[in-house]
Parts: structure tokens; C-alpha cells; sequence
């Protein structure tokens, strides 16, 4: 027989995450109130703690950081042709 799982919302998770986070009560614990594993809670405590401090980056700073990224490798494959154009001409 198939095992149905449950999906939970980013609200339930975010809420659960928090009180994990704030330890006032154990994993366990906090399992057996929302019928949640215990592993489960403890992976989104872990994706919280992890993600937290890109939450309040700007999307100015993210745009920014791709656009250094893009210019990065433009600039990569300019010198890769001027390079290549060198020593076809030397020859």
C-alpha cells in the first residue's frame, strides 16, 4: 500500500522552524504537537538558519552581484578572442 505524505505550507514550516530555533521546547516535542518528525523540523530549522541571511538582502544587491557574474565572463571572452587574434596575426 502507498504511503501518503503530508504537504505542508511555508507558513506551518516557517512557524514550526522558529519555535525549534527558539528552543523552548525540544524536537520532540514540538513533533508530537504537530504531528511533524522530528528529522522534518530539524531539516527546516536547518533551512532557516541557513537562509536567514540572504532574507533581508536587497534585490538591488542580488542584481547587482549577477551583473559583476555576466561582465565577469564578457570580459573572460574578450581576452580569450584578442588572445587568439595575436597569435593568428604573429604568424
Amino acid at each position: 500500500m502507498a504511503r501518503i505524505y503530508k504537504k505542508h505550507g511555508g507558513k506551518f514550516k516557517a512557524k514550526i522552524a522558529l519555535e525549534a530555533v527558539q528552543g523552548k521546547v525540544t524536537l520532540g516535542e514540538l513533533g508530537q504537537r504537530y504531528s511533524v518528525a522530528p528529522t522534518q523540523i530539524s531539516t527546516w530549522k536547518k533551512q532557516l538558519e541557513d537562509g536567514s541571511p540572504t532574507l533581508f538582502e536587497s534585490k538591488q544587491e542580488k542584481n547587482h552581484q549577477e551583473e559583476v557574474d555576466r561582465l565577469h565572463r564578457v570580459i573572460g571572452q574578450i581576452t580569450a578572442e584578442r588572445d587568439f587574434l595575436v597569435r593568428a596575426l604573429s604568424r
